[in-house]
């Protein structure tokens, strides 16, 4: 059944008898995700740690509009609670085809002044819970003879960013874990992609000053996540069907190789 979502993405039947667990989907780019991939025909399990009350308002937004949608809260760092979601996601929907890792944390201080658990706290994040949840998901994917794998990157982990090493080094450290992931079961028919948003126009973090128009970015604008869910939901669906492995930056030129 082809989802509306009020104009925001066109309805599809590509990923219709799918499902997709997407991390992190309470808010910005992963609310967006989770509207795309439903938008697509894709059952969606929307994980969060905290915003319990914004993920049931984006699955009622796709049961809403005619889709498949559950919340489940877990802190993808924690093994005991990964195994715990990706169960109770497959009883309830019977499989899992699509793994979104767009759960992160971002934080903004010196170097130098990082306490170890502050260096550890993206590192867990970002890249324990890519391990668990693949480690959880994969073996689902490999009995439906297949799936889709999306890490959620960034520019800074090529450009580097001033006070925000440990999330730079998490988000490098990503992109590893698409390559290896996309080697060891490309011939199982798994496929693994990075996209690295660039500048987006998402919710600013408290105290944060608003940003002025951007002067380094040939598209002249920032962003939208609805951009970056459009990207996520063609890597999931069989348009990229000989796609794996690539880091795709989604970024209006703010970067360019």
């Amino acid at each position: 059944m082809a989802v509306s979502t009020g104009g925001a993405y066109a309805p599809g039947t590509e990923l219709a008898g799918k499902v997709a667990l997407v991390t992190g989907g309470a808010r910005n780019i992963g609310r967006a995700t989770a509207l795309a991939l439903a938008a697509g025909g894709a059952a969606v399990a929307i994980n969060t740690r905290t915003s319990k009350d914004d993920a049931e308002t984006v699955a009622q937004e796709i049961r809403a509009s005619g889709g498949k949608a559950e919340v489940y809260i877990a802190d993808i760092a924690q093994a005991g609670a990964v195994k715990a979601m990706a169960d109770a996601v497959i009883k309830r929907f019977g499989r899992i085809d699509v793994l979104v890792l767009n759960a992160s944390v971002r934080s903004e201080k010196a170097f130098l002044d990082l306490t170890y658990d502050e260096w550890r706290l993206p590192l867990g994040i970002t890249l324990d819970g890519a391990f668990y949840c693949a480690q959880a998901c994969i073996p689902q994917m490999l009995k439906n003879g297949g799936g889709a794998i999306i890490t959620l990157g960034g520019m800074q982990s090529l450009s580097g960013a001033k006070h925000r090493v440990n999330g730079s080094v998490a988000k490098h450290g990503l992109v590893g874990f698409t390559r290896g992931i996309a080697r060891e079961f490309g011939d199982r028919n798994i496929r693994v992609n990075c996209i690295a948003p660039g500048t987006m126009n998402t919710t600013r973090a408290p105290g944060r000053e608003a940003r002025p128009a951007p002067t380094n970015i040939p598209l002249g604008r920032y962003g939208e996540a609805e951009e970056i869910a459009s990207a996520v939901r063609f890597l999931a669906g069989p348009a990229a069907s000989f796609l794996t492995g690539q880091t795709i930056q989604v970024n209006g030129g703010q970067m360019m190789f």
